[in-house]
């Protein structure tokens, strides 16, 4: 059976397209990139809090292939991403492939056709020869059921799903969470309400940020001479990999490295909060790199505000215009802020049901068994399939970085259908259980398991107490992996 189109992409973010791009390389035209929201750029079109900026210096958070000489900042703001994917989309012709709008709700694998049958939301079915899921890690906003919540009679608003041009002006608002977009919030907030009480349930690493206006002259440079922006994203992206290869990956064989960076932080919150009960608050009990450490110049001295309250007691309950904290503290309030992150292991992997060979479900055989993916990317029983958030895919800390060597892998591949004369594919068992057992011995040397992460409540962790997100190797070795992985560890037909 001929299908619809060679390639089913869902999501439209740098993932999916980073696919696309690959994709059209190796000759595949019919490719069709389904999408839930109303445009494209994932992250950066779902998200614009005030404040939000890439938490990676710019030059290193984009494709390598595709350098952008005009990031105002060396720390881009979100609505310049949003650009940025618009630019990538029009230069690639990949808009032609996307439907927006467009919820999935499962694909089946059907043996016999040898196609994955896609349905989604409206009812209809689109049959694909290969189906790639790029839905990215945080793409399941996370709404707690607090008590009380419904009869809260304010404005409510998460991250995820913002108010444009709310006014926290006069305001009297609590925000509940300080991850790395409460980061980012807070200090947005705390400049303009009349009151402000953050809830934290656990504090987070946070370091200075060296950010600054990037000049006109050098963005002219970046232009003219492009290997400038090349040797700016190697020094950049080097210094990264010092911090997540040593810091996070061998903590084991260089804890002091690691200590040294709590050190950073620490000595970061004291410059900047005289009060020592206020910093003991705000110090996390858990080592560096047990959670994703953030950056900012502002978050810490935005408690040292008057109007800025921090509550660690939890909470009680929601009443009409009143936040009760676990302690009976009664905070009167007006507007709620959610950051409270993403639902990543419940709901996220996978995004919506799959279904591979012989009924393979595939949240259930990662929730009932293990998190798993050979080289970050496919599963045994599920045939043309391309998980590009999974188990062990992220590698660094860019998520270029992940999508490049997955980009690689896709090339390897195809190459090797072609060369065949084939056009189905299935990772094996053998190969898929080396993969694992090869991961989790690497991991071993991790802050994760060497270290005290107890009471990080970090997502890194699924919930079998597994570390199973990042991909234990440095951006070198990953590329090289991706690049070079042996052809027998598939069967084709």
């Amino acid at each position: 059976m001929r299908p619809d189109v060679d390639v089913v992409i869902v999501g439209a973010g740098f993932g999916g397209m980073g696919a696309a791009i690959e994709f059209r390389r190796q000759g595949i035209d019919s490719i069709a990139i389904l999408e839930r929201e109303n445009d494209l750029g994932g992250t950066w079109h779902v998200n614009h809090y005030p404040g939000l900026a890439v938490d990676i210096a710019s030059v290193t958070y984009s494709y390598s292939f595709e350098p952008n000489p005009d990031w105002s900042r060396l720390f881009a703001p979100g609505s310049e991403l949003k650009r940025y994917a618009e630019h990538v989309a029009a230069k690639y012709d990949l808009r032609r492939h996307m439907e927006f709008g467009t919820l999935v709700e499962s694909a089946v694998w059907d043996d016999q056709d040898r196609l994955w049958r896609v349905r989604t939301a409206d009812g209809a079915e689109r049959t694909a020869r290969y189906l790639v899921t790029a839905t990215g890690f945080l793409s399941q906003p996370h709404i707690p059921d607090f008590p009380g919540i419904k009869d809260f009679a304010g404005t409510i608003l998460h991250t995820a799903d913002w108010q444009d041009g709310f006014d926290f002006t006069g305001k009297k608002v609590a925000v509940i969470g300080t991850g790395a977009t409460a980061v980012q919030l807070i200090p947005e907030i705390a400049e303009r309400a009349d009151a402000l009480t953050v809830f934290q349930r656990t504090p987070i690493w946070v370091v200075p940020k060296v950010d600054f206006a990037i000049p006109p002259a050098v963005r002219q440079l970046f232009r003219r001479i492009p290997l400038t922006q090349r040797i700016a994203r190697v020094v950049n992206s080097s210094l990264l990999e010092l911090l997540m290869v040593f810091g996070v990956l061998h903590y084991k064989q260089v804890k002091p490295g690691n200590k040294v960076a709590a050190g950073l932080a620490k000595a970061h919150l004291r410059s900047q909060i005289a009060d020592p009960e206020l910093r003991r608050k705000l110090t996390p009990d858990y080592d560096f790199g047990c959670k994703r450490p953030t950056f900012s110049n502002t978050y810490f001295a935005s408690f040292a505000r008057p109007h800025v309250t921090l509550e660690t007691s939890g909470i009680a309950r929601l009443e009409a215009d009143t936040i009760l904290a676990a302690d009976g503290t009664r905070t009167e309030i007006d507007t709620l802020v959610l950051a409270t992150g993403f639902n990543l292991w419940d709901v996220n992997f996978p995004a919506f049901q799959v279904v591979g060979r012989e009924g393979r479900d595939l949240g259930k055989f990662w929730r009932e068994g293990r998190f798993q993916a050979y080289e970050g990317v496919t599963v045994p029983k599920f045939p043309n399939f391309l998980s590009l958030n999974s188990p062990y895919s992220y590698s660094g800390l860019s998520y270029f970085t992940t999508i490049e060597g997955q980009m690689k892998h896709i090339a390897r591949l195809f190459a090797e259908l072609r060369r065949r004369g084939q056009d189905t594919f299935e990772v094996t068992e053998s190969a898929n259980d080396a993969f694992l057992d090869e991961v989790t011995d690497r991991l071993q040397s991790s802050v994760f398991y060497n270290g005290n992460c107890a009471g990080s409540r970090s997502y890194y962790f699924n919930q079998h107490g597994e570390a199973t997100l990042l991909r234990p190797a440095s951006t070198l070795r990953t590329l090289r992996e991706m690049d070079s992985f042996p052809l027998q560890d598939y069967a084709f037909s």
